[in-house]
């Protein structure tokens, strides 16, 4: 199945509007439900997704408003690619960091990716088993690969920015 057919079988299977963007080829899901979308392509005979190939999160910066979490999928079986595209508030209504379902239940890859996500640009993935850093400090404050992010001038009395 092409990802078009892909999204119009995701809508008769379990109900969920994804809509097909022809210029990337890829789906468009709804950020609530994409770990029931991951979990039927990744169950189902007729797909089995059986790779989280990746899994970015792009800061499309304050003025856009949002950020865009890309899940890269492949199905070794079938040789077939697919990409998800989520799209998540900079931040919620509360300030709090946008949240995202975890998918590191399907795939175990997620785990790591989930992690540098949240890490480097600020996304929480909700019932994620252990979301720490993995490439900062812990006591590092912010999300580097924000647009907005400020680079602190010192750390721990060491010259960060020069």
């Amino acid at each position: 199945m092409d990802s078009k057919a892909l999204g119009d079988w995701i809508q008769s299977q379990i109900g969920v509007e994804v809509s097909y963007e022809e210029s990337a080829d890829r789906l468009l899901v709804p950020a609530t439900e994409i770990a029931r979308v991951c979990d039927l392509l990744y169950r189902s005979p007729s797909t089995y997704f059986d790779s989280l190939s990746c899994l970015t999160a792009i800061d499309k910066g304050p003025e856009n408003g949002h950020l865009d979490i890309i899940y890269t999928l492949y199905s070794i079986p079938f040789h077939q690619t697919l990409h998800l595209r989520v799209e998540l508030p900079r931040l919620q209504e509360n300030g709090a960091l946008p949240e995202i379902p975890t998918v590191s239940t399907i795939w175990q890859t997620a785990n790591w990716h989930e992690r540098e996500a949240f890490d480097l640009v600020g996304v929480h993935f909700a019932e994620h088993p252990d979301l720490a850093r993995i490439l900062l400090p812990t006591d590092w404050v912010g999300h580097p690969l924000r647009k907005d992010y400020v680079e602190p001038e010192k750390y721990h009395g060491i010259q960060v920015k020069f």
